[in-house]
């Protein structure tokens, strides 16, 4: 009997087999240390961030992440394809070819059931310029020329809408409907979208978006974390952990959840207070948040099936 209750303690404990540690969240971690804390806490999967990986080099990261046992869930980030026809556009489409092929290569080295997901931020309004639409073809233009490589990799790219604060200097696509307009030009698997609670978390049309990405296959990953105000001077630092905002994870995630989606979960969040605080620590508050705020709907969707 004390067994059988020790034993269920432990599973209670463990945290959520779906979440993932974004990278960002434990920001000031070496590579080295972010494998390490995530693997220690019992997490099974981490998606990683460009800067870390470059930092040690391609063959390294791989090597490292296959030691850690971690699945690999995205890839961040590639993207910024607003700039017009020049030496800086085609400097970052060759950037981001380089970005889907460390996709691959990652998506390779991590355990069974990683995934290969390139996250892309569309980029902001060029300097100067006030032509929303324009921009966002041209966000459209880019992703076709970059498809095929992706394709021939087996890469996903998943475009993330930003929330509309951030439209005149990081993504123009600011709606998961916008990000579902331009992935539709091309074959599912290749190009889909980032559902991020914090910036569609507003939209009056996120949970027939969502679903109609579910219908289309195009939810690439799924993200949580919360949105609390007053947001900090600068507002990119002010995402919180999962249930310490206003965000209504019980529709969204049920949303996701029926839509199809049965990937790894990642909590992405950019704040300085969390980014002071010792990795470990982070990584077990997560993980705790998780179970509060998103794991009852990942079950209670999954019965109502």
């Amino acid at each position: 009997m004390q067994t059988e209750r020790s034993e269920r303690s432990e599973r209670s404990e463990r945290p959520d087999p779906r979440l993932s540690i974004n990278q960002a969240t434990i920001k000031h971690a070496s590579l080295a240390d972010a494998l390490r804390v995530t693997a220690d806490a019992g997490v099974e999967a981490i998606g990683l961030w460009r800067e870390p990986v470059n930092e040690v080099g391609l063959d390294v990261a791989a090597r490292m992440l296959a030691d850690s046992g971690l699945r690999f869930s995205t890839h961040c980030r590639g993207g910024f394809f607003t700039l017009p026809a020049g030496p800086a556009r085609t400097a970052a489409l060759d950037d981001n070819r380089r970005a889907i092929d460390e996709t691959a290569t990652l998506a390779a080295a991590g355990a069974p059931g990683s995934t290969a997901v390139l996250v892309l931020v569309a980029g902001g309004l060029p300097e100067g310029s006030r032509d929303l639409i324009g921009a966002r073809e041209r966000v459209r233009d880019a992703i076709g020329l970059l498809a095929p490589d992706a394709a021939a990799a087996g890469v996903t790219l998943a475009i993330e809408p930003l929330h509309p604060m951030y439209a005149s200097d990081r993504a123009v696509v600011s709606t998961l409907g916008q990000a579902l307009d331009i992935s539709a030009d091309f074959a599912p698997g290749v190009v889909g979208a980032a559902v991020d609670t914090f910036h569609i978390w507003w939209d009056p049309e996120v949970l027939a978006q969502i679903a109609r990405a579910g219908r289309e296959g195009r939810i690439a990953t799924y993200q949580v974390c919360d949105w609390k105000t007053p947001l900090a001077a600068d507002p990119l630092l002010s995402r919180h952990y999962p249930g310490d905002g206003v965000i209504d994870f019980s529709s969204l995630t049920r949303a996701v959840v029926d839509a199809g989606y049965e990937g790894d979960i990642e909590v992405e969040i950019f704040h300085a207070d969390v980014w002071a605080d010792a990795a470990p620590n982070v990584v077990h508050r997560t993980a705790e948040s998780f179970a509060a705020a998103v794991s009852p709907h990942l079950l209670s969707a999954g019965r109502a099936h």
